[in-house]
């Protein structure tokens, strides 16, 4: 592949084997018409997004039994896509998005892998505008918080495409932009609970984490 190398891994989820085509390591760069700096993601985080982290995994398993029926579900800073990789083999109305101009491409390269179907993918930059994207009864994601300015961006985005009456499911590995993104999101009226997520994974790596639920009243 010119410009970066990859590898495949088999994720286990369920009782269902996902075969995954991921970026070789963190060292990959490949930009050469500069897309993925317009979208302000700079060389050292370009292949974050080509990475399965822990907490994708996570969010990967509690969408292989969640709740589906009567849900468009939405998720944001996807990457790999795993979780939707789940949702879809599942037959959810499911929508991955991520910023990164790889990721697209990457998802399809997973479909075809894993025998399924086309799936929606949608650009979502949080700090646009993206009305073609619409209103969703349930917005997941994980370890999306990475950095000190997202809480209040990402609170704004998914403000924009909740439904009244929306669900919000955010997997993280207990970072310190939690309070500030609480904050943002009760600023918008959501109602908030958080879980644990910890779990030790088929491999034996533990994972310590929290779920960040949040709740879209209708009079938010």
């Amino acid at each position: 592949m010119p410009g970066y190398q990859v590898r495949f891994q088999t994720v286990a989820i369920g009782n269902s084997d996902y075969q995954i085509r991921s970026l070789l390591d963190r060292q990959q760069y490949h930009d050469p018409e500069g897309e993925a700096e317009a979208a302000g993601i700079s060389p050292a985080s370009w292949s974050l997004f080509g990475q399965i982290w822990p907490s994708a995994r996570v969010l990967a398993r509690t969408m292989d039994s969640f709740d589906l029926v009567g849900k468009r579900i939405l998720e944001i800073g996807a990457g790999l896509c795993l979780a939707s990789l789940v949702v879809h083999r599942r037959s959810g109305d499911m929508t991955a998005s991520d910023a990164h101009p790889m990721s697209r491409l990457f998802l399809e390269e997973n479909l075809l892998l894993n025998h399924l179907g086309p799936m929606t993918y949608a650009d979502g930059n949080w700090g646009r505008d993206n009305p073609e994207l619409g209103l969703f009864d349930l917005i997941i994601g994980s370890d999306v918080l990475y950095e000190r300015d997202q809480p209040l961006m990402l609170a704004t985005f998914i403000d924009r495409h909740s439904a009244l009456g929306g669900e919000v499911l955010i997997v993280d590995p207990n970072r310190g932009n939690r309070p500030a993104f609480r904050r943002a999101m009760a600023g918008f009226g959501y109602l908030y609970g958080e879980s644990k997520a910890d779990c030790t994974f088929a491999d034996g790596e533990a994972y310590r984490g929290s779920f960040l639920h949040f709740h879209r009243g209708i009079a938010s």
